[in-house]
């Protein structure tokens, strides 16, 4: 079932399409949620781990949505992830009244997160792929 994720006629695309937006917006808000109102944790680097998990999954979902397009799209979601991830970070700095600054740190977090995310799609297929292929 799992491999179903990663070919072109998967089953899964259109909620995936869906779980995509919503992720999108859901990293809109969770961006630009006033800096006081969010919880205080102890946990180093808590800022970092949730910026990569948000990207991570990010660009997955995107490529989950579009399993059967060409290699070069998925360095299109990654470069698009990069580019998002960079805007949220400038929009934190545009808007003061959020609490919120521009971290170059968490614009690294979020590209290293979209990349891991692509990577991890990528190899699913490629996983997938081997295993059609020894079976």
């Amino acid at each position: 079932m799992l491999h179903n994720l990663f070919v072109t006629a998967s089953p899964y695309r259109k909620l995936f399409l869906w779980l995509a937006l919503i992720w999108t917006l859901g990293i809109f808000i969770a961006c630009l949620w006033p800096g006081n109102e969010l919880p205080k944790t102890d946990v180093p680097f808590m800022d970092k781990w949730t910026h990569l998990v948000l990207f991570g999954v990010f660009a997955f979902v995107w490529l989950c949505a579009f399993p059967g397009r060409k290699p070069g799209f998925l360095l299109l979601v990654f470069l698009i992830s990069v580019a998002l991830g960079w805007l949220v970070e400038c929009l934190q700095g545009w808007l003061p009244q959020l609490g919120r600054s521009k971290d170059v740190e968490d614009a690294l977090a979020n590209a290293i997160g979209g990349a891991l995310g692509a990577l991890l799609f990528r190899l699913g297929q490629w996983r997938c792929a081997r295993h059609s292929t020894s079976g």
